[in-house]
């Protein structure tokens, strides 16, 4: 079996599990944020009139909860379900809630890898399409929606059609240029937005045991991208040692037998690699960046759960450092915590001195919300994951996806510009 279908078949009692099987699994881990939590508690309320219990949950001691989509809260609704999450996690005895302005608080899948709440080996679902992100520890991570995350909150289990494998190994370390974010979009690129339909998309390779943890979140993130079920790195000494890092202990290292079998592999050398961006309206709709549209920029945004972990601001940092953006550039770090690191260690400075805004972390602008939306017919490159009409603002607006590396060096210019390519 592969990683995927041992840690199913260890959520579900059994011994082995095969593609297409449908299983009822044992749920380790689950979360909800400030826009799925109150989606939750609507299906709450209509299973309370239909007379089911909802007076406890399975474990709250399971249960985290994070606000990070509207916040600062954007308007009214948004405040009020900033409140109706605190009186939920008072009502259910959760403890873990990341409460936006209240210390360590940011992007949900940036908390699940930052505050170690999610370990390899374990199912872990939540109320967020990203939320395939934390696979890059070892675990089998998907995002569910409110009914299903609903009944995970009262019951501790859901079922699971055990998902194909795709198997993408990198050959070789990535040049120094290329970024996680540029394999990802290349995949994209090649296999298509539907091209892993609820199937597990695994990262392999000397590329990838090369790669640093926060790289392969990367890559897991944007399987979403890709329509996958879920994206997973199998565990090694890097994984360990990040999760020690961040108080984490007592953890088991589940990994494929070596006669493990793929339903497809795709195969990628490191040394072809180039910075790439996703052009709109479509993340697969990929071009070098060097042979991209040449386009006047309005924006640089460097944020999100894809592009503002501590290892993207300093990519960033690398391209800013010394000079002056020429666009609106904002830079949002992913979670207090990274943001605290960044200060201490100078990025933040620099980000400043070169002109750009730094903000909290927040969703706002990424999901079209609020804290920098696009107008009418502005032009965005953006370290986000979806560039689709209306993402970020306005539904005649632009987003070019790309990697922090890229992002920054087109704040320079005001044009999508390769790294290698700036004075």
């Amino acid at each position: 079996m592969n990683i995927v279908e041992k840690i199913l078949a260890r959520a579900s009692n059994r011994n082995v599990v095969s593609p297409d099987e449908v299983i009822f699994a044992n749920i380790d881990k689950v979360m909800v944020h400030d826009v799925s939590g109150p989606g939750v508690l609507k299906v709450f309320d209509k299973l309370k009139k239909q007379g089911v219990n909802v007076e406890k949950l399975w474990d709250p001691s399971k249960v985290w909860v994070a606000e990070d989509h509207f916040v600062p809260s954007a308007e009214k609704i948004s405040a009020e379900n900033i409140v109706k999450l605190q009186n939920f996690t008072k009502t259910y005895g959760i403890e873990k809630h990341f409460k936006y302005g209240m210390g360590q608080y940011g992007i949900c899948h940036t908390l699940s890898h930052e505050e170690a709440l999610v370990l390899p080996g374990e199912v872990y679902v939540g109320g967020d399409s990203h939320t395939n992100t934390t696979g890059a520890l070892g675990a089998f991570a998907c995002g569910l929606g409110h009914t299903d995350i609903a009944y995970v909150l009262l019951n501790g289990r859901i079922w699971f059609k055990v998902p194909e494998t795709l198997y993408f190994k990198l050959n070789g370390k990535l040049p120094d240029h290329v970024m996680a974010k540029d394999l990802i979009l290349k995949i994209i690129g090649e296999i298509g937005t539907d091209g892993a339909n609820y199937k597990t998309m695994q990262f392999g390779g000397s590329g990838i045991d090369e790669m640093t943890v926060e790289s392969r979140l990367t890559l897991c993130n944007m399987t979403t991208e890709a329509g996958a079920k879920n994206g997973i790195v199998e565990p090694d000494q890097k994984t360990v040692d990040y999760l020690q890092m961040r108080g984490a202990s007592n953890f088991n290292l589940v990994k494929g037998d070596s006669d493990a079998e793929y339903s497809k592999v795709y195969e990628f050398e490191s040394s072809e690699m180039e910075p790439i961006i996703s052009k709109p309206f479509s993340p697969e709709n990929t071009v070098i960046v060097r042979e991209a549209p040449t386009v006047d920029l309005d924006k640089s945004y460097i944020g999100s759960c894809t592009g503002a972990k501590y290892e993207d601001l300093e990519a960033a940092a690398k391209i800013l450092k010394g000079r002056q953006v020429k666009i609106r550039t904002e830079i949002l770090p992913a979670a207090i915590s990274i943001y605290k690191r960044a200060m201490e260690n100078g990025l933040i400075k620099i980000f400043l001195d070169a002109g750009a805004t730094v903000g909290p972390p927040t969703c706002g602008a990424c999901c079209g919300a609020h804290m920098g939306v696009l107008a009418k017919d502005e032009i965005c490159v953006s370290t986000t994951n979806r560039n689709f009409p209306g993402r970020m603002g306005h539904v005649e607006s632009q987003t070019y996806l790309s990697s922090p590396l890229v992002a920054a060096a087109s704040a320079v210019t005001g044009k999508l510009t390769d790294p290698r390519d700036l004075n």
